[in-house]
């Protein structure tokens, strides 16, 4: 086996991979032990009939595709490794005949996706923005009565109309241009008004109805809805209230917190809910300022990306999804019918959020190539010793307990560390309504190249349905050891 490379179009290299006459047929042989058991002849016995009687019957290509198949996984991870050095394959080839002549062997041609080369432009003296996250009083209020919800109970109310805040339920049957839609229809339905589960304007026009009352409102579906058959439609709900609801809470006393929270008292509680709540804002202000940074050097950043990594950027968008959908007691096949979707439109709504998450990791992965960011040994048993304190283990104890997964994140969590606070050191903040803060000077840094594994930017999604919403889908990969609330 000989082949050759070429640079081919959109970060695509072409191999063209050339095997002799006698490697073809020592293929085809195999193929032909391999699979004889799949094909009848008469007057044989399946599995023992003759190659050449096969060929002859079946047509002489007939282990064509099974010899192909075996030349390609024997060879191709060959070719992968020997040029890891000059590139790096990102999905499946398309593959081809490239020539076939009798006595001379055949030709196969791969067409691989390979990971870009990324040319930063700058990365140092940007303006970016900063995020920060005060904590109210009224935050910490707001939180601390949380724990009056697990106690609370829900009352009928009879004497009054229903208001934001009530649950209400209802009947509902929806159509558009005298037309019932799927989703659209609903019995002895709770809900929130105020929560924002329906589309705009729908818990608007229930607040003020009484038991018993029915109404009929028009709603317009919102310009951007995922089903193109109700898209910017006005719909007529006809809705039926059934019962009023309304939540009575327990106070939040000493006594409360010492049964429900572990505190001696409210003050003690609220202050152990305010830590927190400042733990979390200082952890969500450095994720959305690594975000930003990130977003901003990539405007100065210039690449090809193949497709092969944006489809692999949705799939992982589409499992990610899938799983919050699990959550909820939904399968995605289910959703995807219930919101009159093909896999293939459903997918269409990540394309735009894929690219940019794929321009990031490159990005960050050029960066930690071109500083020389490592992990030293030294970098590795400080976070040890840290998480075993944390822990309340000896470090020997907490070792123990770790994989080699464990010992890889905590080295790639102290390379992306250190490429953050080089690009902090090196670049202008300013938060809102402020004027950007001076630079400190360049930091220096080592050339060496090595490549943990990138973490991603935060990306978010949000899906409705034709009546109801669905919750907000995150995707966030964690660059500290806390994970913010």
């Amino acid at each position: 086996m000989k082949y050759t490379k070429s640079a081919g179009e959109k970060s695509t290299v072409k191999l063209s991979i050339a095997f002799t006459e006698q490697e073809w047929q020592d293929a085809i042989n195999s193929s032909y032990l391999k699979v004889r058991g799949k094909y009848s002849v008469p007057g044989f016995r399946k599995g023992k009939v003759p190659k050449p009687v096969l060929e002859n019957y079946y047509g002489k290509g007939v282990f064509y595709e099974e010899a192909f198949n075996s030349l390609y996984n024997r060879y191709y991870p060959e070719i992968l490794s020997s040029e890891k050095d000059n590139f790096t394959a990102v999905g499946e080839p398309e593959l081809d005949v490239e020539a076939m002549n009798a006595g001379e062997g055949v030709t196969l041609s791969a067409i691989v996706p390979v990971k870009p080369e990324v040319t930063i432009d700058t990365y140092k003296g940007l303006k970016i923005k900063k995020f920060e996250y005060n904590v109210s009083d009224a935050d910490v209020d707001r939180e601390a009565n949380k724990i009056l919800e697990s106690q609370a109970k829900d009352e009928e109310v009879t004497d009054r109309a229903c208001r934001n805040g009530d649950t209400v339920n209802i009947d509902f049957s929806g159509s558009v241009d005298g037309e019932k839609f799927p989703g659209g229809t609903a019995d002895e339905y709770d809900l929130v008004l105020g929560s924002g589960a329906f589309i705009p304007g729908f818990e608007d026009a229930v607040v003020g109805m009484k038991k018993g009352e029915n109404r009929d409102i028009t709603v317009k579906f919102p310009e951007d809805y995922q089903s193109d058959s109700l898209r910017g439609k006005d719909a007529v709900f006809a809705i039926t209230l059934n019962k009023i609801s309304e939540k009575v809470y327990p106070e939040l006393t000493d006594e409360f917190v010492k049964g429900h929270a572990g505190a001696e008292t409210v003050a003690d509680y609220k202050k152990k809910v305010r830590e927190r709540l400042e733990r979390n804002a200082v952890m969500r202000g450095r994720d959305e300022t690594e975000n930003s940074i990130i977003t901003e050097v990539s405007k100065h950043a210039t690449t090809v990306i193949p497709d092969a990594m944006i489809e692999a950027e949705i799939d992982k968008m589409v499992q990610d999804f899938s799983y919050r959908l699990m959550y909820q007691g939904l399968k995605l096949d289910d959703y995807l019918k219930y919101m009159q979707l093909s896999m293939e439109q459903f997918r269409g709504q990540f394309r735009d959020q894929a690219e940019p998450r794929v321009l990031s990791q490159l990005v960050i992965d050029k960066l930690i190539r071109t500083e020389g960011f490592k992990a030293e040994q030294a970098d590795i048993d400080a976070k040890i010793e840290e998480q075993a304190k944390s822990v309340e283990k000896t470090v020997e104890e907490y070792k123990k307990s770790m994989d080699k997964r464990q010992l890889d994140y905590i080295a790639n969590d102290i390379v992306i560390t250190k490429m953050f606070d080089f690009l902090t050191a090196n670049n202008e903040f300013y938060t809102e309504g402020e004027p950007a803060k001076p630079a400190k000077k360049p930091a220096s840094s080592a050339k060496t190249a090595e490549k943990p594994a990138a973490k991603t930017a935060t990306a978010k999604k949000t899906a409705e349905k034709p009546a109801a919403k669905t919750t907000t889908v995150k995707k966030t990969t964690a660059k500290k050891d806390e994970k913010a609330e």
